[in-house]
């Protein structure tokens, strides 16, 4: 090994790196559970302040036929999503079949809203993808294709909602009106250049951290805008359903995008407690607390805990058939 690079591993100081130190990644993961048993603690706390008797009779009182809209809607928003490895399909050229796609697709984003990316944005698309036949690097790139979508039709979307500025900002926030304003223009400027990138581009392959990514055609990246622009505004739709219709849709919209910001930047999964928090401070007192979370809780149940039923069976049902079929393929 050369002085370079032993310097390398060990530091200027010739000391190991942080990182190479074996109680560095148990100091990490103690770390990590104590994080969450805060917030487990914190939503505890919370939640025993809460008028749950209320928060029940909401829910008694409204019939069984005012969810049906919204959950239709939920359903309709799932439909989009699932487009989204569509269009990774065609970005990467693979051949697996529509069918098999979209289930994939369900199924991770089921996960994913109630465990978080790491599992279903991740894990379980690697994980089917794979058992489907689906090449490394083709699995690679539908993923990260699919996850662009999401976050650029976000930023978009956020960017002239924020500019708009559809709601109050607390005062006990540190980020005022004006600074969301300001957040705003730059989140539009950020995805009219991610396509203005994909459309005049004369440079297609870039290399980031020794991986290659090619930039997707401008009628692509603008259906990427556009599907994920429409997802976010339906999830916000079945929202404003459930809160049935209080409050002014933009401001419903410009909340939800809020805190599905604030949730990635906790990393709870299922944005637990932090969604909640985030609709509570804006829409009080102009609605009940009991009110709104009661829509929350209904969102919580046909949004992301129906689907991850159905998806649990699915993923089971789908986990059999391609071992079937590997027993079929086995000689002798």
């Amino acid at each position: 090994m050369t002085a370079h690079a032993e310097a390398s591993l060990k530091g200027e100081s010739g000391a190991p790196r942080l990182a190479e130190r074996p109680w560095w990644p148990w100091l990490k993961r103690g770390l990590t559970l104590a994080f969450f048993c805060l917030v487990i603690y914190l939503i505890f706390v919370n939640a025993r302040e809460l008028e749950w008797a209320r928060i029940g009779d909401a829910l008694r009182k409204r019939p069984i036929s005012s969810l049906l809209p919204a959950a239709l809607v939920g359903i309709l928003s799932y439909a989009v999503y699932t487009c989204y490895d569509l269009l990774g399909r065609r970005y990467t050229g693979h051949h697996l079949g529509t069918r098999k796609v979209l289930g994939t697709a369900f199924i991770s984003y089921a996960f994913n809203l109630n465990l978080g990316s790491w599992i279903g944005g991740l894990g379980f698309r690697h994980r089917l993808y794979s058992r489907l036949g689906l090449a490394t690097g083709e699995l690679s790139r539908v993923i990260v294709f699919s996850m662009l979508t999401n976050w650029s039709g976000y930023l978009l979307l956020a960017g002239v909602v924020f500019l708009m500025r559809p709601i109050d900002i607390p005062e006990d926030w540190a980020l005022g009106s004006g600074a969301l304003q300001v957040l705003g223009g730059v989140l539009v400027c950020v995805a009219i250049g991610y396509l203005l990138l994909c459309a005049f581009s004369l440079k297609r392959v870039w290399t980031v951290r020794k991986h290659e990514i090619e930039l997707p055609s401008a009628r692509l990246a603008a259906l990427q805008l556009l599907i994920s622009s429409a997802n976010w505004m339906l999830m916000a739709f079945m929202v404003y359903l459930l809160l049935q219709r209080q409050v002014a849709y933009p401001m419903v919209l410009a909340v939800l995008l809020i805190a599905a910001i604030a949730g990635v930047i906790t990393h709870v999964p299922a944005g637990l407690g932090v969604l909640e928090a985030v609709f509570v401070a804006v829409l009080t007192p102009a609605v009940p607390q009991y009110e709104v979370l009661a829509a929350l809780l209904a969102y919580r149940a046909l949004y992301y805990l129906a689907p991850l039923g159905v998806a649990t069976v699915y993923y089971l049902f789908f986990e059999a058939r391609i071992s079937k079929e590997d027993r079929r393929q086995q000689p002798g």
